[in-house]
């Protein structure tokens, strides 16, 4: 008769039933366990993705980051009360009478502004290392999903310190909502929970910031690995030329890769705590829904969208340009690329020489044009009287396009180029313009919005 088990045996036994189990058993969860994890952890990995200088760490660092913002921000939840009259204050009362409570803050607030740079590059990485070719296809969607969570949950966090800067950036962004054709005044109202910026938009903003999109970035996350793990892992780097074939000797990703992610993990963390010493996350007056400030701005990563507004009609600017470079973006990984480059950094030697040229056409094409329309627009004003949309939206943009198919077939011919080649080119181009088009709301932009330099308050012209 086997001997009964004493008070303690008895205890762990409620609390770890599978020690009730066989060895056979146990053995099988351990296997399924180490097949789950191996899911998301290679055994092994080929010595060549080892290399820095091909994902430049910039995936660790993402995950560094978000893990870095769960956890401050579950003990920001401890402070922060998500009311109109008390936000602001539960904000003062964090940074000046809570231990480490500025810290705290600092860390949150940089690493939520650091994480869009490091996904934004990572997102820039996969695309010129033609990491999107099959079998990758769908991770690149999943990775372009992942990145708008990331823009829009710090677009929901931007409204929580309900200060003055907070307060009319988010109004300018919700009221560019009712723009969007059919659902825009539907949408807006439902964001806004009511009529206006309030005590609705606040809680729906908290609830959205705090649960729903943390919950949606921890499930694409795992996703994400795992089809990076079923992909076969990173694209092997090689130079133009060589055969995608060819492949170099598989290496223990224990210690070999498992050291150089401690390493960045390690150098993300030391980073963020010295740069949180240092600078302060920002915080105005309190917010103050009768005065708004001049300018009033958009959070930075949607200055772009703000600039645009300034050069076209809201219809374009807000909905139809956005939703074309969206679904253009989703759209990458399904073309035809008649060749698979993954692993070449810019596809080919022309590719790059291509790239450099539409870098250099948008970095002088864009301040020209931002010029021209600053101060030929009361020319169009003087127009018959013929509608916004189609003066200021449908023109501008009919030209747009031309000016691009145009340079597009340029350069294709002279460069005899590829599909793969080509479609870069066009990426680089728009990438770079739009770039320019942040830069410009954020640094260029004064009192009414006109242009000015930044080390002069004056307006240019």
């Amino acid at each position: 008769m086997p001997d009964r088990p004493n008070l303690l045996q008895r205890i762990r036994y409620s609390i770890f039933p599978s020690a009730l189990k066989t060895e056979k058993v146990r053995e099988g969860y351990r296997r399924l366990f180490n097949s789950l994890i191996l899911h998301f952890r290679p055994r092994n990995v080929q010595e060549e993705t080892l290399r820095w200088t091909l994902t430049w760490g910039l995936g660790g660092m993402a995950v560094v980051l978000v893990f870095l913002l769960l956890g401050t921000g579950v003990l920001l939840k401890f402070v922060y009360q998500p009311f109109p009259d008390k936000a602001y204050d539960s904000i003062l009362h964090l940074q000046n009478q809570v231990l480490f409570g500025r810290l705290i803050r600092n860390i949150h607030h940089w690493s939520a502004n650091a994480l869009i740079l490091v996904a934004f590059l990572h997102l820039l990485r996969v695309f010129f290392t033609g990491a999107f070719h099959a079998p990758r296809q769908f991770n690149w969607v999943i990775g372009v999903a992942s990145f708008l969570v990331i823009l829009f949950s710090n677009f929901t966090g931007y409204l929580l310190p309900w200060d003055q800067l907070a307060f009319w950036a988010i109004t300018i962004c919700t009221g560019m909502l009712e723009y969007i054709p059919l659902i825009g005044l539907w949408l807006q109202k439902l964001i806004q929970g009511g009529p206006e910026v309030g005590l609705g938009t606040l809680s729906n903003f908290y609830a959205i910031h705090t649960a729903i999109l943390p919950a949606l970035l921890l499930i694409l996350m795992p996703f994400h690995f795992w089809r990076i793990r079923k992909a076969g892992g990173l694209v092997i780097p090689r130079p133009p030329g060589q055969s995608l074939g060819q492949r170099g000797q598989p290496v223990p990703a224990i210690p070999n890769l498992l050291l150089r992610e401690v390493v960045v993990a390690l150098v993300v963390l030391a980073s963020v705590l010295v740069f949180s010493m240092l600078f302060s996350a920002p915080l105005g007056d309190k917010a103050n829904p009768g005065l708004s400030p001049n300018p009033t701005k958009a959070p930075w990563y949607f200055m772009g969208i703000q600039e645009m507004l300034l050069h076209f009609h809201p219809v374009f600017a807000l909905f139809v340009i956005p939703a074309l470079m969206l679904i253009a973006l989703l759209a990458l990984p399904y073309v035809d690329y008649q060749v698979d480059t993954a692993g070449v950094w810019f596809a080919s030697t022309k590719g790059r020489r291509m790239a450099f040229v539409a870098a250099l056409t948008a970095l002088i094409g864009t301040p020209l044009g931002i010029v021209a329309d600053e101060y030929l627009i009361e020319v169009a004003a003087r127009l018959p009287a013929i509608p916004t949309w189609v003066t200021n939206g449908l023109v501008p943009f009919a030209l747009l396009l031309a000016a691009i198919a145009v340079f597009y077939v340029f350069m294709q011919r002279k460069y005899a180029a590829s599909n793969t080649e080509a479609v870069q080119m066009v990426f680089v181009l728009l990438l770079v313009a739009f770039i320019v088009l942040t830069i410009t709301g954020i640094w260029f932009r004064g009192t009414g919005m006109k242009l000015m330099w930044p080390w002069n308050v004056g307006t240019l012209g």
